[in-house]
């Protein structure tokens, strides 16, 4: 391992989410484009939670706890990805709030051993008429549980 090879550390809250990579989503230079690292983790949530039961619908009012609103996104690049192919998104929970959280995640190799970008973002979850904070369902808080990282 070398300063400009950052490896996930031995222990990990969290799950890893495959994702693909696909040739239309890198640069002129053959990089991930910049913008398709947020994209792609993008998906990666809502696949997370589609597997556990919530649904990612159209309908705001239907959605339930996936009625969200991104309040911030920090994202830093570490190494370029330089070919398409399979990936992972790791993703953990930093916060678990009453009505917002947290969420950690790293852009990676398939096996999580090579990282290549990492950042977190803040949700808030929505009232579908008001669009103001609402809490998170016990269904939801407990699930999110699993993805919390152990306090330090």
């Amino acid at each position: 391992m070398t300063a400009h090879t950052p490896s996930a550390p031995a222990v990990l809250p969290g799950v890893l989410v495959p994702v693909t990579v696909h040739f239309d989503d890198l640069d002129a230079l053959g990089l991930l484009h910049n913008a398709r690292c947020p994209l792609l983790v993008e998906r990666a949530w809502p696949a997370y939670w589609h597997e556990r039961g919530f649904r990612y619908e159209g309908d705001w009012a239907a959605a339930g706890d996936a009625c969200t609103a991104v309040r911030e996104l920090r994202i830093g690049y570490q190494q370029p990805v330089t070919r398409a192919g399979q990936y992972a998104v790791h993703l953990w929970l930093d916060r678990l709030g009453r009505t917002g959280l947290t969420y950690g995640f790293r852009f990676c190799s398939a096996d999580g051993a090579t990282t290549y970008a990492q950042g977190s973002r803040v949700l808030v979850r929505l009232d579908p008429g008001s669009l103001r904070p609402a809490p998170w369902s016990e269904r939801f808080r407990d699930a999110g549980r699993a993805l919390l990282r152990p306090a330090e």
